[in-house]
């Protein structure tokens, strides 16, 4: 959605600053987006998003305060299947361990909706929003919302008899919701400080939204393999249990996941590489291929050694994080190439 000095009910100089402004705004919230999904990987990763039976959203912000609390949160927490048939007998020390986890991740959350809320007035009141932003941005904020509620939806799928962990499906909703929020607040921000077209390279620019694509498809994929766990297994490269294709693709929802995941992986790679072999010559894009070129060699790296050691907290979570960086390198370089 473009914008122009005529949306600014300013001087040039203060349209500069209220762009600025907008723009800081917009990419602080990205930071925080990918913090959260960060935050969401290790929840899960360690386990600990089941630790809180309740969904508070005013109160939750609040740890428990009292030893009586945590006997009652605890309590609620020994009742689901996750206590019963992994964590039975942990122990008080053992159900904190893994609820301050779950309770940061969530108390970020509030935080990213106030980091929207409070800004967005102040912003609205100075006049610095253009009117035509307005939709957008309350889009943004209803989904904001949806994926809190989202999120507790996704939690609740762990409550289930014999479940010990939460519904693949309703995590990969989970996590494409935070993706389409942070995508959309990143383009925002760039069509603020760079409202009018870009460099013209139909090739690169069909590339790129190629690439948009893949890297979109990629990250879904992974939150397949996530969920279902199916990191844990397969853990050679490049070949599957000494096969390219694993044998039970077909009749193994590990394995296709997995697979699936490796595939796309690759064409992005290899798409990626093109890419930045026909960005080198474009001036205006050259930092923008760089930067793809980059990001995708890192995390392409980090997935192999993620999975050949196992799926370990740490690196898993630098994974999720650099997925989210590899997405924002290609948006940049589709943003610098579009139209209008």
């Amino acid at each position: 959605m473009p914008f122009d000095d005529k949306s600014f009910p300013a001087q040039p100089r203060e349209v500069l600053r209220d762009r600025r402004l907008l723009a800081l705004w917009l990419f602080s919230l990205c930071a925080m987006i990918l913090v959260m999904i960060v935050l969401g990987g290790a929840t899960r990763l360690t386990g600990s998003g089941l630790s809180i039976m309740e969904w508070a959203p005013f109160a939750g912000a609040l740890p428990p305060l009292s030893e009586a609390e945590w006997q009652r949160l605890y309590q609620l927490y020994q009742q689901i299947p996750q206590y019963q048939l992994v964590n039975q007998g942990f122990g008080i020390a053992g159900f904190k361990s893994i609820f301050w986890l779950e309770w940061m991740h969530r108390l970020w959350g509030r935080l990213i909706g106030l980091a929207f809320v409070v800004p967005l007035v102040w912003l609205w009141l100075r006049g610095a929003i253009p009117r035509r932003m307005v939709p957008r941005l309350v889009l943004l904020f209803v989904l904001g919302g949806l994926q809190g509620a989202v999120g507790w939806f996704m939690v609740a799928s762990g409550f289930f008899p014999d479940s010990t962990s939460i519904s693949p499906a309703r995590l990969v909703i989970h996590l494409a919701l935070a993706l389409v929020l942070y995508a959309t607040l990143l383009w925002t921000g760039l069509t603020v400080l760079r409202p009018g077209p870009g460099t013209d390279s139909p090739m690169l620019r069909r590339l790129a939204f190629l690439l948009v694509g893949l890297v979109s498809l990629t990250i879904v994929a992974g939150g397949i393999v996530a969920g279902l766990h199916a990191g844990l297994d397969y853990n050679t490269f490049p070949l599957m249990d000494g096969r390219l294709v694993p044998a039970g693709y077909f009749s193994n929802d590990i394995a296709s996941a997995q697979f699936d995941h490796r595939l796309l992986a690759t064409l992005t790679a290899l798409t990626a590489a093109v890419a930045v072999a026909a960005g080198l010559r474009i001036g205006d894009a050259r930092a923008a291929v760089v930067a793809l070129g980059v990001t995708v060699a890192v995390q392409y790296t980090l997935g192999v050694v993620t999975l050949l050691w196992v799926v370990p907290v740490g690196l898993a979570a630098a994974h999720q994080a650099t997925a989210v960086l590899v997405l924002t390198a290609s948006l940049v370089l589709l943003h610098t190439l579009r139209r209008t």
